[in-house]
């Protein structure tokens, strides 16, 4: 039914100003605006629909992985932006908030809404 169907995914914030600043700005992705929602461009052609939703919780997982060749420049980059990097108890991180245990190489920040977002070091 839906083999040939175009699909993108989607996620709520509960400030759509604060998100498009974010989106934008600090991360320099191209972002629209149409009818109070906003479309995240990212490579690939993958659109992604943020919407404000007025009793948003933030997600618990990972909402979106931005694969990066050097996790550090990234993190360093983004931290110069003012993002803060997510440190877990049961994780255990290095003093930058990256986690370089078994599995890939991640940070894992938020947006302004509290959603999970990463930078994860493609393997060599």
């Amino acid at each position: 039914m839906f083999g040939t169907t175009r699909a993108y995914s989607g996620f709520s914030v509960d400030d759509i100003d604060a998100a498009r600043k974010f989106y934008s700005e600090t991360l320099g992705l191209r972002v629209s605006k149409e009818n109070d929602l906003l479309t995240l461009h990212i490579a690939g052609d993958r659109d992604i629909l943020v919407y404000p939703k007025p009793d948003h919780t933030p997600a618990t997982y990972t909402i979106l992985n931005f694969p990066v060749d050097d996790i550090d420049a990234a993190v360093d980059e983004l931290s110069r932006r003012g993002v803060k990097f997510e440190r877990y108890d049961h994780i255990e991180t290095d003093e930058k908030g990256v986690f370089r245990g078994d599995g890939p190489v991640i940070a894992w920040f938020t947006d302004p809404a509290g959603n999970v977002l990463s930078v994860i070091e493609e393997p060599s």
